[in-house]
Parts: C-alpha cells; structure tokens; sequence
C-alpha cells in the first residue's frame, strides 16, 4: 500500500482569462515547488478550482502536472465533478496518465446520508486500480465520523483520508480505529503541527504555495523532535495564514504567487477580484505578517 508522507501544495491551477490552464506558468510553479522540498501534490483539489473548469482543462491539469513532475513526487487528483460520469472519466483518466492516486470531496449541494456516500466512495474506487484519497471538508456538506471512514478504509483501494477537519478527536479515533493503517493526512493549514500530533502522516495545504519553506520547517522539525521549533514555526506560518484568510483564500494565495512572479491569473469568476490599490495593500499586509516575497 503506497503511503503518502510530508508536505504537498494543494496546487494552484494557473490560468488564462478565459479560464483554461496556463500550462507554461503551471510548470514553472510545479519545477519551483519541487526546489523548494515538495514531497507530493495535490492537484484539482477545491484550492485548484478543478470543480469550477471545464473537464476537458482538469484533464489537461492533470496530465502537465503528471508529466511535468515525472514521478519525482507523486501527484494526487482529485477528481470529484458535479456530473458522476464525468467524475468516473476523470478518474479512469488519471490512472491512465500514471497519477499515483485519485481523491475526491462528497458530492456537492444535495443532502445526502451514509449510504450514499459509501456508495459514491466505492464507485469512484472500484473504477480505477490505483489507491483513493478521501477528501474530507466539513464544508463540502456531509460530516464524516471516524466511524464512517474506517468503514470506508475496508474497500480494498481506499487507502487514504484528506482530514480538513479541526475535530482531531475524531483523526485520533481514526487512527486508533484502522490500527495505524490509514493513511491520514492533514487538511488545515494554520493546524498542521496540531494535526501531525493527532497521528497524521504529513499536510495539504493552499499556503503551502507561498509558504513550502516554513511549512516544511514544521514537519521537520516535529519528525525530528524539536517541538518547541516546530510550534514556533507553525506561529509564524499562521501569522501569514491570517493575512490570507480574512481576505479571500484562493484569489489571495494567487495574488501573492502573482507578486513572486508567477503569472498564475485570477480565480475563476466569479471570485474577488482586486483593485490594483487592494492588490498592494494586501501584499503589503502578508509580506508584514512575515512571508519573504
């Protein structure tokens, strides 16, 4: 079973006004992530929109990120779509691209109840041959328990968990309940220390874009000890997560790539756009928070 450890940017998807992908800037930033000590990515996940493009763009994203990485780092595509046919295509598309695994949130809008998420879940898996990364966010819609996710560990690909979850009660029944075996990794960044505590194996994050050096100091200095160091460092990454969050995450973590020369463009309408006047203020607000840009 492949497991997936340390520090992987949930990817920014870099795009050109009219919303597909910018291939020559996507990789420059995979090349650039990859230097600073990526040791995975996430790709298509709700930081790269891919829920918003269309899915012939998500499978351009996904075969350019997969051959720009050439499996130096494994890459994870998260392949949940509004209609499930197309999901199932995405799915079956990334394996056949060689992505080392496949994730995806609980489907959108509707209510749904256990059973059918276990029946989602298992179809996606059962459609491909590679392992499956859940993708847990409570703001998807659906609350999974621990309970539920290790229900969900006994299908044969489901290997893994997406915890973007602040209940790390919940991660620790986990752990606990699959005996180790369940691939946990943590969702939120500004809890990544809090998170590696709780027993999981390492983090996916949106300001791990920005920020990889300081977010990889934290995993690194919690792997080897040094927890005063890491608690230190988790400070300084969530001084600059503030400053991203209580604006606007995406556009925001885009805006700041843009401002270290990544022409990554805005997130897809119709999320904020800024003024030329709020563009700099931000930055100015996240550079003094303590992001070397």
């Amino acid at each position: 079973m492949m497991k997936f450890e340390g520090i992987m940017p949930a990817l920014v998807t870099p795009l050109h006004d009219d919303q597909t992908v910018n291939v020559e800037v996507l990789r420059e930033l995979l090349e650039y992530q990859l230097d600073k000590g990526a040791d995975g990515f996430y790709v298509g996940g709700a930081t790269g929109e891919g829920i918003n493009l269309k899915t012939e763009e998500r499978m351009i994203l996904a075969e350019e990120s997969i051959k720009t990485v050439a499996h130096r780092k494994p890459c994870i595509i998260q392949v949940a779509a509004y209609d499930f046919n197309d999901a199932i295509r995405l799915a079956k598309h990334a394996e056949a691209i060689g992505a080392e695994a496949i994730s995806a949130t609980p489907p959108l809008f509707y209510k749904y109840d256990e059973k059918d998420i276990y029946n989602y879940y298992k179809a996606l898996a059962d459609a491909v041959h590679i392992p499956m990364m859940i993708y847990y966010n409570p703001a998807a819609g659906f609350q999974i328990t621990a309970d539920f996710a290790a229900k969900m560990f006994e299908v044969d690909n489901i290997t893994a968990i997406k915890w973007t979850s602040p209940n790390f009660y919940e991660m620790i029944r986990l752990k606990d309940l699959t005996h180790g075996e369940m691939n946990i990794i943590n969702g939120p960044d500004e809890m990544l220390l809090m998170g590696l505590n709780a027993g999981a194996d390492g983090g996916i994050g949106t300001t791990y874009n920005v920020q990889l050096g300081i977010i990889k100091s934290i995993y690194e200095n919690f792997k080897a000890g040094n927890i005063a160091e890491a608690q230190k460092m988790q400070t300084l990454a969530d001084r600059i997560i503030h400053a991203i969050i209580r604006h606007r995450t995406i556009p925001v973590t885009k805006l700041v790539l843009e401002a270290m020369g990544f022409a990554v463009g805005n997130a897809t309408f119709p999320m904020t756009r800024y003024t030329p006047e709020e563009k700099a203020a931000i930055v100015a607000e996240v550079k003094a928070a303590g992001l070397d840009i």
